[in-house]
């Protein structure tokens, strides 16, 4: 039975307003399905359960925390316009399961001195008392990046719909050495042992790239330390910086206040187009930040996605001990292409973030929470792939879809001898591409795929065999994936850090219209590309899992499943909605 209109609106209110933490389990969006933006079947390239807005331009996340029981993300956006321009506004989206959203009014517009020009990133700081505050880059009437700070208008609101510019804004300046237009993205804050609160911004100087510290007793006066936190030349601008531990023994996150001997500490920086990290060791006091091992410049340096990923954000998730990056992911079609959509931009889906076992890297995998959009199972075990096989995995929503494959190599001495000057994973990917047939490999997934395969998107793995250990290369091959012209088909690749000979290959995609997230050696390698088939579009997409190598593979075990769409209500459509009852 249809439940009347007045209703939903009441029943929204009721769930938003009592702060009351609900089980994520719970079904909290059924009821609002006349609020939910209807994807349009001429809009092939619009996600069913990808974070986005329901029109113009999206980019990085901001300020993501836990309060009050509801997940806040905040992101930057246009009311305007489907391309990036003036005037950005922090957009603001609430969620009791990272998965199905509630989108609020803006958080923060232009208005003042201080941000007349834009909104720009920033990072959300949770103080004593449980009291949240914005920090934020404005561009003010000069064009100069200056820090400002915003809190909560009422802070017993689990929504937080409203928020207070301060008064004494701009509270942080580019300082002198620093260009005006170099200076931004403070972090979250962490509280040091001496009772103040330290903060990066990201800053260049003559092609270096650096994390600026400053430190602040209340949060409102603010100090440049002596030194940056960490620089390196050759780097360009460091954009959205992230700074945060990872425990050494534990796959739970820890809050980003934490120093202790059981952690080592993240430094992120988005530069190059790219969002590079270092692991290494904080040493308060002195504030010195000392990497295991520094940014190169060369294939060797540790990316979060090697893919399209952009300007990503982490925070740490109280209530579930874990730490949960986002990340922005761009389009790759062509500006004329987004004004015609009318949209542009999307965000990753959220990824857990721990310590690998090797301590030399970190793994990302998807929530937990997105399984609860898991419908029609499909399974496959112990089948054997002959060389130049093709396997359709069928009966599931193939465009959009979540399938996890694990591969066993039971010749696996017969892999390639890795030639000493193969060193960029990229372009031994993009050189021997899906269609080029190798001894192990390539074998994966062919996704958003037509049924005779003119359009495809392949991602694969290939084994070689070196004078004493084995190399797995990941790809994501594009060069298939859409009959369209002006779209970038970028192919992208990738080492995975796994051993061969004592655990099996796995390849987890999560496949959403236009976008295909994988996870390569259970989260060590991701790559995330964004396709735009013509045909393989709704219905008309397949998945299979393939083997071109001249080898026989196995697949030891296959778990396809189509995904249901994710909900997404839109508060003001929903009060309009009623005033006109």
């Amino acid at each position: 039975m249809e439940m009347p209109a007045i209703f939903l609106v009441g029943l929204f209110c009721v769930l938003f307003n009592d702060g009351t933490e609900v089980d994520a389990s719970q079904p909290e969006f059924q009821n609002f399905q006349s609020c939910n933006l209807m994807v349009n079947e001429s809009q092939p390239y619009r996600t069913s359960y990808h974070f986005q807005p329901p029109k113009n331009w999206l980019n990085d996340p901001n300020g993501p925390m836990l309060y009050k029981g509801l997940y806040h993300l905040f992101y930057q956006y246009n009311p305007n316009s489907a391309l990036f321009g003036d005037g950005m506004v922090w957009a603001h989206s609430v969620s009791y399961d990272l998965i199905n959203w509630v989108h609020l009014n803006h958080a923060l517009h232009p208005t003042e001195p201080f941000d007349i020009k834009s909104c720009w990133s920033g990072s959300v700081t949770i103080l004593p008392g449980n009291k949240p505050v914005i920090l934020y880059t404005g561009i003010d009437a000069n064009n100069t990046q200056v820090q400002n700070l915003a809190m909560p208008k009422n802070l017993s609101d689990p929504l937080l719909k409203e928020w207070i510019k301060f008064s004494q804004n701009p509270v942080i300046t580019p300082p002198i050495g620093i260009e005006g237009d170099h200076f931004r993205d403070p972090t979250t804050a962490w509280l040091g042992a001496d009772g103040k609160w330290n903060v990066i911004i990201g800053s260049s100087i003559n092609d270096q790239g650096m994390a600026i510290l400053y430190q602040s007793d209340d949060f409102v006066n603010w100090s440049r330390y002596q030194d940056p936190l960490y620089s390196k030349e050759k780097t360009g601008m460091w954009e959205c910086p992230d700074f945060f531990p990872v425990s050494v023994n534990s796959t739970n996150g820890v809050d980003t206040s934490v120093i202790n001997p059981g952690v080592k500490h993240v430094m992120k920086a988005s530069f190059n187009s790219h969002d590079y990290y270092m692991i290494g060791t904080y040493v308060p006091g002195m504030e010195k930040y000392i990497p295991d091992t520094d940014f190169t410049g060369s294939n060797t340096d540790l990316r979060y996605d090697y893919g399209k990923f952009y300007a990503s954000k982490t925070f740490f998730d109280s209530v579930k001990d874990r730490r949960i990056l986002w990340g922005w992911i761009n389009e790759s079609d062509s500006a004329e292409d987004d004004i015609n959509k009318g949209w542009s931009g999307l965000q990753s889906i959220p990824r857990q973030v721990w310590l690998d076992r090797s301590g030399s890297q970190l793994v990302l995998w998807p929530v937990e929470e997105i399984n609860k959009l898991h419908d029609k199972q499909v399974s496959i075990q112990h089948k054997k792939l002959d060389g130049g096989s093709v396997l359709e995995i069928p009966d599931i929503t193939a465009s959009q879809a979540d399938v996890e494959v694990l591969f066993e190599l039971p010749e696996l001495e017969e892999a390639e001898l890795l030639n000493s000057t193969w060193v960029d994973p990229q372009k031994m990917c993009t050189d021997a591409n899906a269609a080029v047939r190798g001894r192990l490999g390539p074998f994966g997934l062919l996704a958003l795929a037509t049924e005779d395969l003119t359009e495809q998107t392949a991602i694969f793995f290939r084994i070689f065999r070196g004078h004493n250990a084995y190399t797995v290369l990941m790809c994501s091959d594009q060069s298939r994936s859409s009959l369209k012209e002006k779209v970038d088909k970028t192919t992208y690749g990738a080492f995975v850090n796994i051993d061969p000979q004592h655990e099996k290959i796995s390849l987890r995609s999560l496949i959403d219209h236009s976008i295909i997230e994988s996870f390569g050696g259970e989260g060590r390698t991701c790559i995330s590309s964004r396709v735009y088939p013509q045909l393989a579009v709704h219905k008309e997409a397949h998945l299979y899992v393939f083997n071109n190598g001249t080898q026989s593979i196995t697949i030891s075990k296959l778990n396809a499943w189509g995904m249901s769409k994710a909900q997404f209500i839109y508060e003001e459509n929903c009060f309009s909605y009623k005033a006109s009852q």
